[in-house]
């Protein structure tokens, strides 16, 4: 469970985040959804500890990332580039995560094995470091980074960015089935709306830094509201 309590960011004479009280349950896929500036990856770098709030505090069950670090054993995330480790090939990458991980290189492999369909023969094999992949290639080893240690909460900061259409519908089976097998909490922001009410059990709408919706998805049922305030725009 993640809870957000009066949660204040400010850059400047921008509110970039004002959240007085915002629960993430066990088990939810939460589509974090707003225009430009309103506040999605600022909210993530919050409660990655990335961020120091001005106000408030955020807890993941039960600890403040701010305090321990106890918590980045049970998260994993992707939000930019700036996450990987660009000068190594994806194959050094991943091994490197299971050697500070204690996750031997036979259960490495296996690990990888499930996302063959994914990386659709582009990352594994390729001899290339991952700073000379494409675009669509490094968001996919990142979406994999971020399962690869099977967490209980997953951050994923627009991961439908620069895949093709095939990798798009992929990675939403790929993080439907995540949730299920494991029932961990999946948190997503992405300007695809169809994609996120496609995965999505519920729907937070963000507007200059303030949740002004959290709508229940099942089935979709958020896509009328939602599409009517996106056209309102």
């Amino acid at each position: 469970m993640i809870e957000i309590k009066d949660l204040k960011k400010q850059f400047g004479e921008t509110t970039a985040c004002d959240i007085p009280s915002f629960t993430i349950n066990d088990g939810d896929i939460l589509g974090l959804v707003g225009n430009n500036g309103a506040g999605k990856t600022t909210l993530f770098r919050l409660l990655l500890d990335l961020l120091q709030p001005d106000g408030g505090s955020v807890w993941i069950d039960g600890v403040n990332p701010a305090d321990s670090e106890s918590w980045k054993l049970h998260v994993g995330a992707y939000i930019d580039e700036g996450f990987l480790i660009d000068f190594l090939t994806p194959e050094e990458y991943f091994a490197f995560l299971g050697k500070v991980s204690g996750i031997s290189q036979t259960d490495v492999d296996q690990r990888l094995s499930r996302y063959e369909h994914f990386c659709s023969s582009e990352i594994f094999g390729q001899k290339k470091l991952i700073r000379n992949l494409s675009a669509g290639n490094k968001m996919k080893v990142g979406i994999i980074s971020a399962l690869f240690r099977q967490p209980k909460t997953v951050i994923l900061d627009e991961p439908f960015n620069f895949l093709d259409p095939t990798s798009q519908v992929l990675l939403k089976h790929l993080l439907r089935d995540y949730s299920q097998e494991t029932g961990s909490t999946i948190i997503i922001s992405s300007h695809n709306l169809q994609h996120t009410i496609d995965i999505s059990s519920r729907i937070a709408l963000l507007e200059h830094g303030v949740i002004i919706r959290d709508l229940p998805n099942k089935e979709g049922s958020a896509a009328p509201e939602l599409e009517a305030y996106f056209g309102a725009e």
